[in-house]
């Protein structure tokens, strides 16, 4: 239509207005009857040859010049954007010292000795247990007196049974009875969709411990990061399998 209004001598001059993506564009056509029209079209050089070869005045617009903000400050804003969105949701304060982000930083919480009054007479029953446990406390007040007889003291104990069984309770006991520093933190404070945020925080909670020794690690929950090793689907750069390899370490 608009190629036979051309050839019939209908137009009286036509104004070309680039897109950023050349050499698509729209055209500003003025009828010699008084319409206008607006005609967006593919290839703007087709059209201008078009016009020129019937002798029909032509305006060339130039290109709009804000391509610059869309094609590289607008990406930017965006990264940046993604960026902050992914630290709140994960988590990471930026700020403190030096301004770092704060993603591999232990979330456990620390009570010290003055602070923890929780002892074995806080502790309804579990008879049986507090008579186990009774050994790390004294362990934990005179270490000297075990290490030279040549005794060790395990590892760690792991408390297993219902919610609401005084799992928690029974360890800050032990803590309030040694008078030493508690460290509580839940397993699945561990767990990040980043791999080795959780090892990063194994580390530090353990560091923060060795500030503090001799006192006692609380993990609670620790089968959201504690299972079988090889079964994640990434292999050895599983998230949990990560973690739990620094665990064990």
């Amino acid at each position: 239509m608009f190629k036979e209004d051309v050839v019939k001598g209908r137009v009286l001059q036509v104004e070309i207005n680039p897109n950023e993506q050349t050499p698509s564009g729209a055209l500003d056509i003025y009828f010699k009857d008084g319409n206008e029209r607006v005609l967006y079209v593919a290839d703007i050089l087709e059209m201008q040859e078009l016009l020129e070869d019937n002798d029909i005045p032509v305006l060339m617009n130039n290109i709009p010049q804000n391509t610059w903000f869309r094609s590289i400050i607008l990406p930017i804003m965006m990264l940046v954007i993604g960026i902050v969105f992914i630290s709140i949701i994960s988590g990471g304060a930026v700020g403190g010292a030096g301004g770092a982000v704060s993603f591999g930083k232990s979330r456990a919480k620390l009570n010290m000795s003055d602070d923890n009054q929780v002892t074995f007479a806080d502790v309804a029953g579990l008879h049986e247990e507090k008579e186990d446990l009774e050994e790390i406390v004294q362990f934990l007040k005179e270490p000297e007196k075990f290490t030279k007889v040549g005794a060790r003291i395990p590892k760690g104990i792991l408390l297993e049974g219902p919610p609401g069984t005084g799992k928690t309770l029974l360890a800050r006991a032990v803590a309030g009875e040694a008078k030493v520093p508690f460290f509580s933190i839940s397993g699945s404070d561990f767990v990040e969709m980043f791999v080795g945020v959780g090892a990063s925080r194994v580390r530090d909670l353990f560091e923060d411990a060795k500030k503090n020794k001799p006192c006692i690690v609380f993990i609670d929950e620790i089968d959201a990061v504690a299972r079988r090793r090889g079964t994640g689907m990434g292999g050895g750069h599983d998230e949990r399998e990560q973690t739990l390899n620094q665990l064990l370490v």
